[in-house]
């Protein structure tokens, strides 16, 4: 076993099945995110004319991760990788984005707080997994299912 195979596997058997309503909401929010960052693109090109291209990639990066991870994590399937395509976004949102605002500044709203607290969020469910109501969860039933069938009607013979 691999590092990475034995961090699943810990995280498979010390998970708490309440997380799974943390996790949804964490899906919803990111994926709110996602729509609210989409729909302010114009406020980003402001912020980096000098920076044209980098900032186009970064943008890029970010809705991909934000719409297409958001979603994944609300259904739990495959989620310790849509949570693994977040975190470098969640490290860009608070070293560049937010942190030079700081803690409880006036007009933030909590913006490096809420980045903080869903970074955590991300590297939690990377280690820990989906949790027992997901579709990770009836994707690995169903392998484990298979495993115990015949694979085609010729070995029934």
């Amino acid at each position: 076993m691999n590092v990475i195979t034995k961090i699943e596997h810990w995280g498979d058997t010390h998970r708490l099945s309440w997380f799974v309503i943390f996790r949804i909401a964490l899906g919803v929010f990111i994926t709110f995110k996602g729509i609210h960052f989409v729909n302010n693109l114009d406020q980003l090109r402001e912020m980096s004319m000098n920076l044209a291209y980098m900032s186009a990639m970064a943008a890029h990066y970010v809705m991909f991760a934000h719409l297409l991870g958001g979603p994944l994590i609300f259904l739990g399937y495959y989620t310790r990788t849509a949570c693994l395509i977040q975190v470098p976004v969640l490290i860009g949102a608070v070293i560049f984005v937010n942190f030079p605002s700081g803690f409880m500044s006036v007009g933030n709203y909590f913006e490096l707080e809420i980045s903080i607290l869903v970074l955590l969020a991300l590297i939690f469910f990377s280690i820990f997994g989906a949790g027992k109501y997901s579709l990770d969860e009836k994707r690995r039933h169903d392998e484990e299912m298979m495993k115990g069938r015949p694979k085609n009607m010729n070995d029934l013979k």
